[in-house]
């Protein structure tokens, strides 16, 4: 229980924003929210002030915490005429944990700055057992004193906490963590492709993979889920696909050539097509062994 309870406001209770904020509560934070969907019983049930609108929350509230899906989804929680900038005052803090444009996440700053509150942008990496357990990596951009005072919150909610830079770039580091963790599945789902095709056994064979060089969670976690066919999403690949189109579109804007963020992007596409948006990402596999007509720990005639 904290010795200086804080007025703290959530928006977006969905898979990852529940437990979030249940760990803000938990630490003795007087808490107001607000949501979209269905409330989470657990929130419902909790000492929780549910508020009508994101309005409500940011009146109430002086630091509002925002987790939804996409750009367009926090500029409407941001700006429509019921939304948090509406019930801002001076020296409030928004915080937008969601994964989104960096580009347009440096307009919204700018926007809520025009109003006299704070903005940091810290996406979030490690999923929903992350969030669940606390364990999230949070990458932030925003001003050292505004992410100062912010800390000991994300200190409640996750483990490996950094200030990256200015509004933006903790978006751009989620972004580019995205890049590595596709490209790190499409690798892993190759390997445990070939090797099966060949004839070994892709479990010893991940086994082996994992004492040398070519060892990494991605390996250790989705490379088990491919060898076991458990593809209930952790991180489901409609979520990837929108990072990976944050990616290559800001690629295109900045100039930059991403091929491999490309390739794996396509690699998505056709699992989405085969109605698999739902999957979880290491099910990128599936396309790989539709290619090859070959099942990863299917026996090689």
């Amino acid at each position: 229980m904290t010795s200086h309870p804080l007025k703290l406001g959530f928006v977006g209770l969905g898979i990852m924003g529940t437990p979030m904020a249940g760990h803000l509560l938990r630490a003795g934070h007087q808490l107001f929210v607000h949501t979209l969907g269905k409330l989470p019983a657990e929130i419902g049930e909790s000492r929780a002030t549910v508020c009508t609108s994101a309005r409500g929350v940011a009146e109430r509230a002086d630091i509002v915490f925002l987790m939804v899906p996409d750009t367009p989804d926090v500029e409407a929680a941001l700006f429509d005429e019921t939304g948090i900038a509406a019930g801002l005052t001076r020296g409030k803090i928004v915080v937008d944990m969601s994964s989104i444009s960096p580009i347009a996440t440096k307009a919204f700053a700018a926007r809520i700055n025009a109003i006299g509150g704070d903005y940091l942008d810290a996406p979030v990496s490690g999923g929903e057992v992350g969030a669940k357990n606390a364990t999230l990596s949070i990458m932030v951009g925003g001003a050292p004193a505004v992410f100062d005072t912010v800390l000991p919150l994300f200190e409640l909610m996750g483990k490996n906490i950094t200030l990256v830079g200015g509004n933006g770039d903790g978006q751009t580091a989620k972004v580019a963590n995205q890049i590595i963790v596709a490209l790190n599945i499409e690798a892993v789902a190759e390997a445990l492709l070939f090797a099966s095709r060949a004839g070994a056994d892709p479990a010893r064979v991940r086994q082996a993979l994992m004492g040398g060089f070519a060892s990494s969670k991605i390996l250790e976690v989705h490379g088990e889920r491919m060898i076991k066919r458990t593809f209930e999403p952790g991180f489901r690949i409609g979520l990837h696909q929108k990072d990976l189109n944050l990616a290559l579109s800001s690629a295109r804007a900045l100039g930059v050539s991403l091929p491999n963020t490309a390739t794996a992007q396509e690699l998505f596409n056709a699992c989405a097509a085969h109605g698999g948006a739902n999957w979880d990402h290491s099910a990128m596999v599936r396309a790989l062994e539709m290619l090859a007509n070959f099942e990863v720990g299917q026996q090689a005639g």
